[in-house]
């Protein structure tokens, strides 16, 4: 009997995910299904992951946060950043855990970015650069500076960072706000590119932010939002089905959903 997956948000039609852990599932031939449930509740999710004996959900938009009271254990990646993306059901425990700061690290390492000592700007203090932020931490950055417009937010994540964070310009740019995704595809969250070497943006649609080709005009090392996206769904499918996940397929099949958008 096939276990059951899926994603959980609301709204839902537009996730890429079913598509991605489908193709991941097939490939592999496992006993899986991977569905899109829209979800007004967190609560009754879980209690139907754990009556129905659901394994695993991926976690979007609004639950990442109101699903933390539920579940029975936190990742330390999860309990850092306070959200989750992935709820794994083991045995009837549940646990929570983030794989989007993981996923970042991930994917710059795959572009060639070595974080080992360097200086980091981050745009944005939400979620996710809550995430990716210690997850670079843990990977040895120097120092990390907040670009954020949520003065009360940064502050806090600057504390619970502790001494990492530094007022010390970048030679790395993270934009891990939303600005320049689709539909506002001609917006960019900074004005000046002096002093980095590399950008990196989490935006994966469009590919190729505006912020992205603008970096490359000026032959700045770019990397795009794809590969942490296809890296934290990869994470999760290891985390679901305790195989290695196809990461080189998951990756094509974001990069072919996109352009057919």
């Amino acid at each position: 009997m096939k276990q059951l997956l899926a994603v959980i948000g609301n709204p839902i039609a537009h996730s890429m995910s079913p598509l991605i852990h489908g193709r991941a599932i097939d490939s592999l031939a496992l006993d899986f299904v991977y569905l899109a449930f829209a979800v007004e509740s967190a609560q009754a999710a879980v209690e139907s992951m754990r009556s129905l004996g659901i394994r695993g959900y991926s976690v979007t938009i609004p639950h990442k946060e109101t699903i933390l009271p539920y579940l029975d254990d936190l990742d330390i990646s999860a309990e850092r950043c306070r959200s989750v993306n992935t709820v794994v059901n083991n045995a009837g425990r549940i646990k929570g855990y983030s794989t989007d700061g993981a996923g970042a690290v991930r994917a710059l390492a795959t572009a060639g970015v070595d974080l080992k000592g360097i200086n980091v700007d981050i745009i944005g203090t939400g979620g996710a650069a809550r995430a990716i932020s210690f997850a670079l931490k843990d990977a040895g950055v120097s120092s990390i500076r907040f670009r954020g417009e949520d003065i009360k937010q940064q502050e806090q994540l600057e504390r619970d960072l502790g001494n990492v964070v530094r007022d010390i310009p970048g030679s790395l740019l993270i934009n891990a706000s939303p600005v320049g995704m689709h539909p506002n595809v001609d917006a960019m969250p900074i004005d000046s590119f002096e002093g980095f070497t590399a950008v990196f943006d989490i935006v994966y649609n469009p590919i190729k932010t505006k912020l992205l080709e603008q970096a490359h005009l000026r032959k700045i090392k770019t990397v795009s939002g794809v590969g942490m996206f296809a890296e934290q769904a990869a994470l999760q499918f290891e985390l679901f089905t305790g195989h290695v996940a196809p990461r080189e397929l998951m990756s094509q099949t974001v990069i072919e959903a996109l352009e057919k958008k």
